[in-house]
């Protein structure tokens, strides 16, 4: 796979960013400038900004060319997020990796809020997410406020009125983007696992191997805000098979990890500790592992 992935890092700055902002793509002009359109208005921290062209088929590499600010690697198939993002890695030259999806809309200071958190961490074992306002939320992290399902019925101008008077606290159980990792945190735990390629069950495989690596502080921050349309690329994808794969990695099912280890979308109150887990719910997972023989 790696001889497939071609590289163009940017002319080196003179200042170092702080974070650098990790962007997969496949033939997704449209949402990807809106996204790129986002960030150059509303971001007040310094950033790289590193995209990964799947294909680009569809003029995005000829759009990324034109830019000079980008550094991007690039494929002419398309290989997925989890190599699409260990790829982006070796472009980014700031302390702090900052996944953020295409089909996202960065709110004003979204940047700048995360900067805060994570300046105020003591160390870097941490990883943090910034809020997901949704058309249909697909979890109880998200705000469920709809401003348009596409870029044509997209109400731009009332969601800068109206982003931050939703209300909605901190929560436990930083899992998907727009997520902030350390960059040799990142290093210690090898990256995205490209064994889930294309990538479901890849964002909870990377939040298991910090938690095995010693982190506790998985924290989404609510003041720090994007609208997510909604998986456009996930829905054109020929999905893996995420969810057996995590429980053939970790003995587990991935829901059991959330629960009971990240406890997502609970308030926030500080470090995780592993919560008791029910006879039955070993159970449950004992039954899943045993299901795995009999599954291609």
């Amino acid at each position: 796979m790696e001889e497939k992935i071609s590289y163009f890092p940017q002319e080196a700055s003179q200042t170092k960013p702080f974070f650098s902002i990790l962007i997969p793509t496949w033939n997704n002009l449209a949402f990807l400038q809106n996204c790129i359109r986002s960030i150059r208005q509303h971001a007040t921290t310094s950033y790289q900004l590193v995209v990964h062209l799947n294909e680009g088929s569809d003029g995005s590499l000829e759009w990324i060319k034109e830019q000079g600010d980008i550094a991007y690697s690039y494929s002419e198939e398309n290989v997925g997020v989890c190599y699409a993002m260990n790829a982006m890695r070796k472009l980014a030259t700031a302390d702090y990796l900052l996944y953020l999806n295409d089909d996202m809309y960065v709110l004003p200071n979204w940047d700048g809020i995360l900067q805060e958190e994570v300046l105020a961490c003591p160390d870097h074992y941490f990883f943090i997410s910034a809020t997901m306002i949704e058309p249909r939320a697909q979890s109880n992290c998200s705000i469920e406020q709809a401003y348009g399902y596409n870029l044509e019925t997209f109400e731009e101008e009332r969601l800068l009125k109206e982003w931050n008077t939703w209300e909605k606290n901190d929560w436990q159980g930083s899992t998907w983007p727009p997520n902030v990792v350390h960059k040799d945190l990142w290093d210690l735990v090898g990256g995205y696992s490209v064994e889930f390629s294309p990538g479901m069950y890849s964002d909870p495989d990377f939040s298991m191997k910090l938690w095995q690596a010693g982190v506790r502080l998985f924290k989404g921050v609510a003041r720090s805000r994007v609208y997510h349309f909604g998986s456009i690329s996930v829905k054109r994808v020929k999905q893996n098979k995420g969810y057996f794969q995590f429980i053939r990695t970790w003995g587990m099912s991935s829901g059991t990890f959330s629960k009971y280890y990240l406890q997502r979308g609970k308030s926030f109150n500080g470090l995780l500790k592993k919560r008791y887990i029910p006879f039955w719910v070993h159970l449950k997972n004992w039954y899943y592992r045993l299901s795995l023989r009999f599954k291609a």
